[in-house]
């Protein structure tokens, strides 16, 4: 069984980009720090994502945070509202 690591993301919607990266490994310690540290550097952007995961690699949490990763949030939304649109002609 691997151990946890611990990975920082701190994503911004305004640009729909992931603005900060951070790979913690074990160190649970350091990471919860950083991650305080980031929630009080964007404590009044209420844009600004921070999220502190626990996850065996990097690649997981790729898959269980898509969203945060390569412009995918507003991806799926344009997609989302493609699809609204399809099924409400007075949208087009």
């Amino acid at each position: 069984m691997s151990e946890i690591r611990h990975f920082l993301l701190v994503f911004d919607h305004k640009i729909d980009k992931l603005i900060d990266q951070r790979d913690f490994n074990t160190n649970l310690e350091a990471a919860t720090e950083a991650y305080a540290e980031a929630e009080a550097k964007y404590r009044d952007d209420p844009l600004k994502d921070i999220v502190l995961v626990g996850s065996d690699s990097i690649e997981t949490v790729r898959v269980t945070h898509s969203t945060y990763f390569d412009g995918m949030g507003r991806s799926l939304i344009e997609k989302a509202l493609a699809r609204a649109a399809e099924g409400m002609p007075n949208l087009r």
